[in-house]
């Protein structure tokens, strides 16, 4: 009997998404600018678990925050343990820091790291609950010069993927000494205006005022357009070190835009805070690298006072941004310069230890050992536009030989197996 019912079909959770062969020389390619550009300037690669402990990142983002309150992915353990899928990178590499003893190690410690990190937010156009990052930390400098070369680094990164028309949004959000004048001043503002907030603002008015700057109702980004500005207020100290960072930034030539209105979603942010932003249509998922300083962040999570900042950028909203431009992405393998074609079963139990020979001797090669048809394996050899095909029949199998086919004239000679690699080789350089 037939049975009826149609199996469920699976696909990808909700917020998550498969990155298929064709998309892949995007993310290959990101990495390699990145990696290349971060290892000049004294960055380290460091990977950390996936989930690490529910209060790490309550400390660290802090309780107020949108994260921290709606987004986390928390699960607990049969051993009763709280555990958290991380939703940033930051606070996970300050733990592996203050874990693995770096913090002994000639400062300033640079490091970097990439992997997925996991919001439970609302899916849209560009924004996962999956989704990749990368990431760049310095740790234990609190000169200007840090910050500049951070925001430098992510501007040249996204520079070096075709991404122009980019600008810095830079703000300064003070100190522990300057910012409470700040937050009264900022207190006093929304006073006389709170019935006009969202009722999720409301809250913030008696929690955490700073959040208010960055809500996305339309009403409330009406009222954000008056807010007193942070640099106003701040410290002599904290104003000189803004005043040096925008100057750095002049001097290498970033484009900058100072943005009252930027305050970022952490609450870990000291001082310099930044994003990168196109110069039209922006939207809350246009935002690139973005970063800042949390020199109080090691010290909150069990260290000593110890000085950081850093930045992190989505690699999806990179790939959708270079996308939406029509950025070339060159194929990351190196073009194949032969083709192996085979025919019969003792030339396709053959053809694997040949084709192993190539790739020893550094000769990009192709096959397709599945098909029996040589028509329809130089077909493949013409579309890949490969110099040479190696004919590996039956007969070739059993004589030791191969017989090398020049593609553009035709031509066709039998060479004897063991000398292949070495003619090929010769006639590749010729």
């Amino acid at each position: 009997m037939i049975n009826s019912k149609k199996q469920k079909q699976f696909q990808a959770p909700k917020g998550t998404h498969d990155i298929l062969p064709e998309d892949q020389k995007y993310w290959k390619y990101i990495m390699k600018k990145a990696e290349t550009l971060l290892d000049y300037y004294g960055f380290e690669r460091i990977d950390t678990p996936i989930f690490e402990s529910t209060d790490l990142f309550v400390r660290s983002i802090g309780e107020g925050t949108d994260i921290v309150e709606k987004e986390l992915f928390t699960l607990k353990t049969k051993g009763g343990d709280m555990l958290t899928l991380r939703p940033e990178g930051t606070a996970a590499v300050v733990r592996a820091y203050l874990d693995n003893g770096l913090n002994v190690k000639p400062h300033p410690v640079k490091l970097y790291y990439f992997g997925p990190m996991f919001r439970h937010e609302q899916p849209q156009h560009g924004r996962y609950r999956q989704f990749f990052q990368l990431g760049a930390e310095t740790i234990g400098d609190s000169s200007e010069i840090v910050d500049a070369e951070l925001i430098f680094l992510a501007y040249k990164l996204i520079e070096s993927l075709g991404l122009d028309n980019y600008n810095v949004h830079i703000n300064s959000l003070g100190c522990s000494q300057c910012r409470p004048a700040y937050l009264k001043a900022l207190k006093e503002f929304y006073k006389n205006k709170i019935k006009k907030v969202c009722s999720v603002c409301k809250i913030r008015f008696k929690d955490s005022v700073l959040r208010m700057i960055d809500c996305k109702e339309p009403g409330c980004q009406e009222i954000a357009k008056e807010i007193p500005q942070f640099v106003d207020y701040l410290d002599e100290e904290c104003r000189a070190h803004f005043k040096h960072i925008l100057e750095f930034l002049d001097e290498v030539k970033v484009p900058y835009i100072l943005n009252p209105h930027l305050v970022r979603g952490l609450d870990y942010y000291t001082r310099t805070i930044f994003e990168i932003l196109p110069n039209e249509n922006i939207t809350a998922q246009s935002a690139l690298p973005g970063g800042g300083r949390y020199d109080k962040l090691i010290n909150l999570l069990g260290g000593s006072k110890t000085p950081a900042a850093g930045w992190a950028t989505g690699i999806e909203r990179i790939i959708m941004a270079m996308k939406e431009r029509n950025i070339n992405v060159p194929e990351v393998r190196p073009k194949p310069k032969i083709f192996l074609a085979q025919l019969g079963e003792v030339a396709k139990r053959k053809s694997l230890n040949l084709f192993e020979s190539f790739r020893k001797a550094g000769v990009e090669a192709k096959s397709s050992l599945g098909r029996d048809s040589i028509k329809s394996q130089l077909r493949i050899a013409h579309r890949l536009g490969v110099k040479f095909t190696l004919i590996f029949g039956q007969k070739e199998a059993l004589d030791g030989t191969v017989i090398l086919k020049e593609m553009e004239s035709g031509v066709q000679e039998t060479i004897p197996l063991e000398k292949i690699v070495d003619e090929v080789k010769k006639r590749l350089k010729s």
